[in-house]
């Protein structure tokens, strides 16, 4: 199946820190690859995969399900963990649960987590109608795109997959089981302007973690998208500083928190 242009997977062999980068439900690593590229330049080892049935046309994501997803994700993380000497787990959106739940299942072999607006619940009451809805309906209007910048565009799906969106719902209850078990130190970056996840999402994920150094930052400018938006700097740069603070040659002696 051809692919969408700049949904390639994006994979740089760097020095001992190793980053996994874990992009959204209907997107692509288009979305995340000037992040990658970033972390790349700076000299890390960087995996940005293509998860299962996304990148080409919604209709292969519809015959997909989170444990397909999960599994690609765990396989890179297997990869980075014999190649490197401490690995990092970053995603946004949909990629921002699915690197928790990865922090959580794969514990201290993780040595932190980023996450940009994190999709770990629903907000939409017609959640509920999933079971049923997608036997009657193959697909609604897309959420890809939600970018404030005048010209940046994410390359995503136009449709949502009902069948997908289903599974992505059982994802969020595996999600929310596994949070309390996420102890890593974790770097949360919001948009108050986010049109496709709530904040409640954000607060839910920080009530809910174990880690004692966590840091909270907001992406003023930007909506859900925030790694193509306003503040992608902002993301670039203290994701950057976040990885360099908990490497083992900079480790800081005393945890921190610093939320707001």
């Amino acid at each position: 199946m051809t692919l969408l242009p700049g949904a390639e997977p994006f994979h740089h062999r760097g020095g001992p820190t190793g980053v996994l980068l874990c992009h959204g439900f209907t997107g692509s690593p288009q979305s995340l690859r000037p992040w990658a590229e970033h972390l790349a330049a700076a000299g890390l080892t960087v995996a940005l995969p293509l998860l299962p049935g996304h990148g080409t046309r919604w209709q292969d994501l519809q015959v997909t399900r989170w444990e397909d997803w999960y599994a690609e994700l765990a396989r890179e993380l297997s990869v980075l963990l014999d190649e490197c000497a401490e690995v990092f787990v970053c995603g946004l959106s949909m990629g921002g649960g699915l690197a928790l739940k990865l922090a959580a299942d794969f514990g201290d072999r993780v040595a932190g987590v980023v996450v940009v607006n994190p999709s770990v619940r629903s907000d939409n009451p017609a959640t509920v109608l999933l079971p049923v809805l997608r036997h009657l309906l193959p697909s609604l209007p897309g959420v890809a795109g939600d970018i404030a910048l005048p010209g940046a565009e994410e390359v995503g799906y136009d449709r949502v997959p009902l069948h997908a969106a289903w599974s992505l719902s059982r994802l969020w209850r595996q999600v929310q089981e596994a949070l309390p078990r996420v102890a890593q130190p974790v770097l949360l970056l919001r948009s108050p302007q986010d049109h496709v996840v709530s904040p409640a999402n954000s607060a839910l994920v920080l009530a809910r973690i174990s880690s004692v150094d966590v840091t909270e930052r907001l992406c003023e400018r930007s909506f859900h998208v925030a790694t193509l938006d306003h503040d992608a700097g902002q993301v670039f740069e203290e994701s950057l500083g976040f990885l360099r603070r908990l490497s083992k040659a900079t480790q800081p002696t005393e945890a921190t928190d610093q939320r707001g």
